[in-house]
């Protein structure tokens, strides 16, 4: 039950934590793009890198801080069930072009993000 209370509340965190950067990023950069979707998934994936690669090179959590952080909190903060949203949405107004670079921009950005979170904590704690 302690795993599950673990992701619950990590996700409750992350969830809020990706509604206050969606907000954010409305207000910095404006509407017509779904500019929030696409920086949580890559900065996301970012702190996936850090923290994954800080896990195995100096901190041993316990499952139930790594289901909070991992499945929880990033998992709720990541979120490509609004990004395949987006994607249709785009599609449907007919913005081809559009959407096919968000999803470019998406996958590609966020992969790079990931890797990126690993190589600068293997440079910081390795």
């Amino acid at each position: 039950m302690g795993l599950y209370l673990s992701v619950a509340l990590g996700g409750a965190l992350g969830a809020c934590a990706r509604y206050g950067a969606g907000t954010l990023m409305l207000r910095l950069i404006g509407p017509g793009y779904p500019y929030g979707t696409l920086f949580v998934n890559i900065f996301g994936s970012f702190l996936m890198g850090l923290l994954i690669e800080y896990m195995a090179l100096k901190w041993s959590p316990s499952p139930e801080m790594r289901s909070f952080l991992v499945t929880g909190f990033l998992g709720a903060f990541t979120t490509f069930s609004t990004f395949s949203l987006d994607v249709a949405l785009q599609v449907q107004r007919g913005e081809y072009l559009a959407a096919g670079g968000y999803i470019l921009l998406s996958v590609c950005l966020s992969i790079a993000g990931l890797f990126a979170g690993l190589h600068l904590m293997r440079i910081v704690v390795g």
